[in-house]
């Protein structure tokens, strides 16, 4: 019997880069071309000998050491500290600046945030009343004090019993340690926890080698490769069908 239910963050409970088409239609330019664009523009203002080319690819060196971090180490350092590497890369310490920019930075998914996935508005309160709720989501860029409030403004954070965010637990999925906290947390057996995500790796392999059941959530982005099977306990493609699948898990 599922008590309790984790959920992953970016393409489960909200659509990744749905803001795009906002900060477009205020022409404003991509996330990736914004924050590089706010680095290199820190970096000139108290260097100006350092040419913008040489910027952007420091920066771009320390965004590639960190993707090495959370996709094999399993852990997703906080911005300010890829922020200082690509500063060291140039031969610089922490700007007058860095604190702003640190804060452009984590709080651009914030001030224009993404859409929710189909469905989790009316879900969440329903599921509230059947099972415990918690999220173990991965931190990219957007620390969990966003996405926080990201919830909060959607008026969706008081559903949520636990909330498991990596920059704030030293660890990323699909390491065992963020699911394990989880189930602690949660206060019921593994085996009657349910963590929906859209990853085989982190959101279906993770939860079960935890002892946990793994849902594969497609209604965002459905990242099956064809002819290779789920090891998925189950297929999730909306979230009007969650209270019903539960309870055949």
């Amino acid at each position: 019997m599922i008590q309790a239910v984790t959920f992953d963050f970016w393409d489960t409970l909200v659509i990744d880069d749905s803001d795009e088409p906002a900060r477009a239609a205020r022409g404003l330019p991509t996330k990736v071309e914004t924050r590089r664009q706010l680095f290199v523009e820190e970096v000139l203002r108290h260097q100006p000998g350092v040419s913008p080319g040489r910027a952007a690819q420091a920066l771009q060196q320390a965004l590639t050491a960190f993707g090495r971090q959370w996709k094999v180490e399993h852990r997703t350092p906080p911005v300010a500290e890829r922020l200082r590497e690509a500063l060291a890369l140039l031969g610089l310490g922490a700007t007058p600046g860095f604190d702003a920019l640190v804060a452009a930075w984590e709080d651009m998914e914030v001030l224009i945030p993404p859409t929710l996935a189909p469905g989790v508005a009316e879900m969440l309160p329903a599921l509230a009343e059947r099972a415990k709720i918690g999220v173990i989501s991965d931190t990219i860029v957007t620390p969990g004090r966003g996405l926080r409030r990201i919830l909060a403004d959607y008026n969706l954070l008081q559903h949520f019993d636990v909330l498991i965010f990596s920059d704030e637990r030293g660890a990323s999925k699909p390491s065992p340690v963020v699911f394990e906290l989880a189930v602690a947390e949660l206060g019921v057996p593994a085996a009657n926890v349910a963590h929906i995500g859209d990853r085989e790796v982190n959101d279906v392999d993770g939860p079960r080698r935890a002892g946990m059941r793994g849902v594969l959530y497609t209604g965002c982005v459905d990242r099956r490769v064809p002819g290779t099977p789920s090891e998925a306990d189950a297929v999730l493609t909306h979230h009007d069908q969650l209270l019903t699948l539960i309870s055949t898990l």
